[in-house]
């Protein structure tokens, strides 16, 4: 089953079962989804809509931005705010593969440094663009840039 069919089938349980958060936030998700696919089909790529990869960094882009709103939130001392920000990210969280360690991160650059026979900062995009092919949505690729960069000088 594809990632954009357990997302529409999580949508119809929640509506089913009137969890009014979870159907909220998974409509947030399809009408998320469905602005890409309509961005994809306008420039010619994607006929039938986005792949899965595309929609796994669009949800680790949501939980970035909630994880950002819920630290303002917090900062700014509405923390009823910040509970529903956190909430959303639990059922964001729910469609994306695990994430990994940090111990397994480096593991995972160092592998794809060698596959890649990466020897200097230039291979920078390279050593990159592997990893986000393979670890789409199990990787913050934030941070894990400054890894490969650190790794590579």
């Amino acid at each position: 089953m594809s990632l954009r069919d357990r997302i529409n089938a999580g949508l119809k349980e929640a509506m089913k079962a009137r969890e009014a958060e979870r159907t909220s936030t998974l409509r947030l998700i399809s009408a998320a989804i469905r602005d890409r696919d309509i961005a994809a089909r306008g420039d010619g790529t994607a006929a039938e809509g986005i792949p899965d990869s595309d929609i796994l960094a669009l949800l680790g882009k949501m939980v970035r931005q909630r994880q950002e709103s819920a630290k303002i939130y917090e900062e700014g001392g509405r923390l009823e705010l910040a509970a529903k920000e956190l909430s959303e990210i639990t059922i964001i969280e729910d469609y994306l593969p695990r994430q990994l360690t940090a111990a397994e991160t480096e593991e995972a650059i160092a592998g794809v440094i060698a596959e890649t026979g990466a020897t200097g900062i230039r291979d920078m995009g390279k050593v990159m663009a592997a990893l986000k092919e393979k670890y789409t949505g199990s990787m913050d690729f934030s941070t894990v840039g400054a890894a490969v960069k650190a790794r590579l000088m």
